[in-house]
């Protein structure tokens, strides 16, 4: 028998966490450790971000768009190249 309309939104509310572990790089190390302190976000959190931001960037590109920062102060564009 299926659950409730509500213990069904809630089963498709839990989330699954698929642990990892991964060898960073010192830079990326440094890296990391600079965004803890300047955001208050875990490690994990970070990276969860820093994976999805990845890969709309990817699916962005992928589609022919393109990557740009503007300087506030010049209203410079600058294209960034992913490699």
């Amino acid at each position: 028998m299926a659950g409730t309309a509500k213990e069904q939104q809630a089963a498709e509310k839990q989330v699954v966490a698929e642990r990892m572990t991964v060898g960073l790089i010192p830079k990326v190390v440094s890296d990391l450790s600079e965004l803890l302190t300047l955001t208050g976000f875990s490690k994990a959190e970070i990276i969860n971000r820093a994976i999805t931001l990845y890969a709309f960037i990817s699916q962005e590109l992928a589609q022919g768009n393109e990557l740009l920062v503007r300087d506030r102060e010049t209203g410079q564009l600058e294209r960034i190249h992913l490699l």
